[in-house]
């Protein structure tokens, strides 16, 4: 099925050029110079991945993202940011927002291409249908829900892979960067871990006890 993509990219010319990549590799893309306008395609008919410019007129990136992270149906759509901030400190921003990655510019197509890809396999593996259960969290990859203690948790792409790879092994401890291999974002900082993980257990309450850190190691999902 054609995998249906939504940029936001007021520099009409990256814009176009992204579009035309992105179209060679199979994918429908749609483009908008305007955030508002952005953003009312993505409330009418959500796609399958949104690739984000931050400074936009009529409604700027970061208030897009924090429309899709409120929306229910819209949490789990695989956001990729365009930024020409590179700064750990504003790399971490963007994340702890809601985004599931980034590419700063100016940037290589291939690097983009290769980053859609990732999110959009995830996006497949996630929809197999294996549901995990440990503790008080139930993990359903093919619903792509969580529950902690029996009630809904609402967690963004990124997150929902975290903790699907934490929970398959209880009792294992999985460094940063084996965290990062498994979900397809080897190229970015380890300490992007630690913020997604950090939102993980805000989220599931009492139930983020569950995972674990292990200092100057990472993490583990208690068994």
């Amino acid at each position: 099925m054609e995998r249906r993509i939504i940029v936001i990219e007021d520099e009409r010319d990256l814009a176009d050029l992204v579009a035309m990549h992105l179209g060679r590799e199979g994918y429908r893309v749609t483009t908008y110079a305007d955030g508002a306008e952005g953003w009312a395609a993505i409330d009418r008919s959500p796609p399958d991945l949104v690739v984000l410019d931050l400074m936009l007129p009529g409604l700027d990136g970061i208030e897009v993202c924090k429309r899709m992270r409120r929306e229910e149906r819209l949490r789990s759509t695989p956001l990729l940011i365009l930024t020409a901030k590179s700064e750990e400190s504003d790399v971490v921003s963007l994340l702890e927002l809601g985004a599931d990655d980034y590419v700063t510019k100016p940037f290589s197509l291939r690097v983009l291409i290769a980053r859609v890809r990732a999110l959009l396999r995830r996006d497949e593996i996630d929809g197999e249908g294996e549901v995990q259960r440990a503790g008080p969290i139930e993990l359903d990859s093919g619903r792509h829900e969580v529950r902690a203690t029996d009630e809904p948790v609402r967690l963004t792409h990124t997150e929902f892979r975290i903790l699907r790879f934490l929970m398959k092994r209880p009792g294992r401890v999985r460094a940063r960067n084996e965290i990062l291999e498994a979900i397809d974002e080897a190229s970015v900082l380890e300490r992007t871990v630690d913020v997604h993980v950090a939102s993980l257990r805000r989220k599931l309450g009492d139930a983020g006890a569950w995972i674990e850190t292990v200092r100057g190691v990472g993490y583990r999902f208690r068994d």
